[in-house]
């Protein structure tokens, strides 16, 4: 089984990339966000999830894992195969699909080509119990990539709306309630909420009715 490929880019089409090997080209399916960051002539390096099939054998490529693991997500969902799998990951960045599933946006989810109101529905239904374990664990290994002192100026490491989910899930919340409260309080604030602004408004969304 192929799980990465280093190489050049010897030609892009609408949904694919030819990557050159050392003299062997490699037809690599990719989603429109991978696509835009290749150009032919140049290095690359991609993470590959490798399709055996009866009739066909397919590479699917993606420039890092969050997309990939994103990919492999997606394909265990009834109605979703790598086809709307690419085209959702076409529109919607690792985190932007996080928030979605999370806060039950099905508008997000249907901008995909190929992804009516029922495969969205499904979508969401299926991975909702999913996300929030997703974002813990994206939390934990952005904290594990840096130092205390520098975690606060490393752009890339783990994102506001992660380290809220994950300071409400040590305070005993459910990870996906977490997740799901936290991802609508920073549709409300915007991307420039911090995380202890979102940490409030998610303990106003899951405290009762009667106490907010």
């Amino acid at each position: 089984m192929i799980a990465k490929l280093r190489g050049m880019v010897d030609s892009i089409g609408e949904d694919w990339a030819v990557i050159d090997v050392g003299g062997v080209g490699y037809l690599v399916f990719c989603s429109g966000r991978t696509l835009s960051r290749l150009s032919a002539g140049e290095a690359v390096a991609l993470e590959i999830e490798t399709h055996v099939r009866e009739d066909h054998i397919h590479l699917y490529g993606f420039f890092g894992m969050a997309e990939r693991d994103w990919f492999r997500i997606l394909t265990t969902v009834q109605g979703v195969g790598a086809k709307v799998a690419l085209a959702l990951l076409s529109v919607l960045g690792a985190e932007e699909l996080l928030q979605a599933i999370a806060s039950g946006d099905k508008s997000a989810i249907t901008k995909a080509p190929g992804v009516g109101p029922k495969l969205a529905t499904r979508i969401l239904n299926e991975l909702k119990d999913k996300v929030g374990t997703i974002a813990l664990e994206a939390s934990v290994a952005g904290s594990a990539r840096v130092t205390a002192p520098a975690a606060a100026g490393v752009a890339g490491g783990s994102s506001n709306l992660s380290d809220a989910t994950s300071a409400l899930v040590n305070l005993g919340y459910n990870p996906s309630e977490a997740l799901g409260a936290v991802s609508r309080v920073a549709g409300e604030l915007g991307d420039d909420a911090d995380v202890e602004a979102l940490i409030r408004g998610g303990l106003r969304e899951l405290a009762p009715a009667d106490l907010r």
